[in-house]
């Protein structure tokens, strides 16, 4: 089966775009520029400045030149519903309907610009390989960037088939689990397909994009979804079990069961982007044990009363947890910095006011010695 006939597959319905995801919501959005005779259309695929838009025509190819702001967030992106001149040549997107979320990530530039991967997602699925140690860091990374998108989290443990046995196999469950909280957290083998029908359950209502480090398994698991060989597939490297980037666009594809999928190139770097409420989320015991310290702005580190670090001394809290919050929070606050200035004064006048107290400490200990 071919990558375009896959996307022109639907059921029947009454509406040809209803099996990309289009509703009455979207349907009324669209209705100013309907009088105009203007298509609707789901973004499929974007590439240098064109995308493919799935309309009621069918799949067509689209220029995005009257979308090109200098703000990258707002560039036309896999996902977005497309407002599309029905002839001309070439084809226009004039604009695209207001994003009910978006999946965004720092760059690696040092410009610290955001990047949006996919827009207009309901499920986050973070594919996870249990073929390699778990990095939980990286976990938790992906899903502060979830919880912000305004996506529901799901966490796949794919290559569940390597795991030598049933108890090793929950162990790595149960360390996910308390790492994730509040998020779904499923076991599949796309090479017997245990586990897939589960998922396929979970994403068949709405639009779900697929995330992860090259080598985790995505497009083998997008294969078992689509129940088709659509995506291309390479080995790990032997080296660093790590893998080599198959997928190289980000491809929007009907599945067979209802539902939508985002197939997302192997991220090596996932930056935070202004996901303080995404970090937050996803370390919520931690949040939920700082509303009970003895002072407001509790940093969590030497403070009296600090019920966060009487949870790490019970045993309660692992120290990991806390380390990686840490690890999140300065960079999140670091990222924000670069374009609110008020923040930055905030951030130095804090730097000052301890590094006097820090003096001030000092002076005192010296007076004490003397």
């Amino acid at each position: 089966m071919s990558f375009s006939s896959l996307l022109g597959s639907s059921s029947s319905s009454s509406h040809p775009l209803v099996p990309y995801g289009w509703d009455a919501d979207w349907e009324a959005e669209f209705a100013p520029y309907a009088g105009q005779g203007l298509l609707p259309g789901r973004v499929v695929r974007v590439d240098r400045g064109q995308c493919d838009v799935a309309t009621a025509d069918g799949v067509l190819r689209a220029d995005t030149a009257f979308v090109t702001p200098h703000d990258p967030l707002r560039v036309v992106c896999t996902g977005d519903w497309a407002v599309v001149e029905p002839a001309g040549d070439p084809r226009y997107v004039r604009t695209y309907l207001p994003r009910r979320s978006a999946f965004v990530r720092s760059t690696s530039s040092k410009r610290s610009e955001g990047q949006i991967l996919a827009a207009n997602v309901d499920h986050a699925i973070v594919a996870v390989s249990l073929a390699v140690e778990l990095d939980l860091g990286r976990v938790e990374r992906f899903l502060a960037l979830a919880w912000e998108s305004g996506a529901q989290p799901v966490v796949v443990l794919t290559k569940a088939d390597l795991v030598p046995d049933a108890t090793t196999l929950a162990y790595l469950v149960q360390d996910v689990e308390a790492t994730a909280p509040g998020v779904p957290v499923l076991t599949v083998s796309s090479t017997n397909g245990d586990g897939i029908d589960v998922l396929a359950a979970v994403v068949a209502d709405g639009t779900a994009v697929l995330l992860g480090q090259s080598g985790a398994g995505k497009s083998t698991l997008a294969n078992a979804l689509l129940g088709a060989d659509v995506m291309e597939v390479q080995g790990i490297r032997d080296a660093d079990g790590k893998g080599r980037h198959t997928t190289t666009t980000r491809n929007l594809l009907v599945l067979p069961g209802g539902g939508v999928l985002i197939d997302t190139p192997g991220l090596r770097g996932v930056g935070l982007w202004d996901a303080g409420t995404g970090v937050g989320q996803v370390f919520a015991e931690i949040e939920e044990l700082a509303a009970e310290c003895r002072f407001l702005d509790c940093a969590h580190t030497a403070e009296p009363g600090c019920a966060v670090l009487d949870a790490v001394d019970s045993g309660a809290l692992a120290q990991r947890r806390l380390d990686s919050y840490r690890k999140l929070l300065r960079e999140n606050q670091f990222i924000v910095a670069k374009t609110d200035a008020r923040l930055r004064a905030e951030i130095r006048k804090d730097w000052k006011k301890k590094g006097a107290e820090g003096r001030a400490a000092m002076e005192a200990k010296r007076g004490r010695q003397r």
